[in-house]
């Protein structure tokens, strides 16, 4: 990346970082145009890094370049304040045309990202003890045992198992993990 980027005149690499504390300390010391953030790096993700930098920076212009491109995960970077948001596969010439659109304000989602996006919206997000019970699940835990580590009966399990069935368009235990695992809501 910075090879395609040192070709243009109007674009310098001011620093890098291999973490997310790093790249908010590297925004801090440079106050970049646009800083690009992964969306997987140690300690602090991309997204709580952006979060770190807009506390602090309101006014900073975030694209992410990541290779994930899951439902949850655009969702998680598009609200931790980003206002781009690219695959690492993408063209050197669409990197250096994401930069100058979020540089002067724009936004930049390509289509494929932007309606992955859209999928997400449309669908009833699952509730933090929702997303408890589908992990569970995911381990091979039965109803009994996930009510006896989250604290309600046996029938409560069901109930929100029902529910999240619905709200992902999935018929039974097996559905609703690879449709978690496809969507991104939680990681394998």
């Amino acid at each position: 990346m910075q090879a395609v980027l040192a070709l243009e005149k109007d674009m310098a690499v001011d620093a890098t970082a291999d973490d997310g504390a790093g790249a908010i300390d590297a925004y801090r010391k440079f106050r970049p145009d646009v800083i690009l953030l992964d969306l997987r790096m140690p300690g602090l993700d991309g997204p709580a890094a952006a979060r770190g930098i807009r506390s602090e920076f309101p006014e900073a212009k975030i694209l992410f370049l990541t290779s994930y491109d899951t439902e949850e995960e655009i969702h998680e970077a598009l609200a931790s304040g980003a206002a781009g948001y690219l695959l690492k596969q993408s063209k050197g010439r669409e990197v250096v045309e994401a930069i100058r659109e979020v540089a002067s304000g724009g936004k930049w989602i390509p289509e494929g990202v932007a309606r992955r996006a859209l999928e997400r919206t449309e669908l009833p997000p699952l509730s933090e003890r929702q997303r408890e019970v589908l992990l569970l699940v995911s381990k091979g835990l039965s109803n009994k045992d996930i009510a006896e580590l989250l604290g309600f009966s046996e029938s409560g399990t069901k109930q929100h198992l029902r529910q999240i069935f619905a709200k992902l368009g999935v018929t039974d235990r097996a559905e609703a993990v690879a449709a978690a695992i496809q969507r991104g809501i939680f990681k394998v």
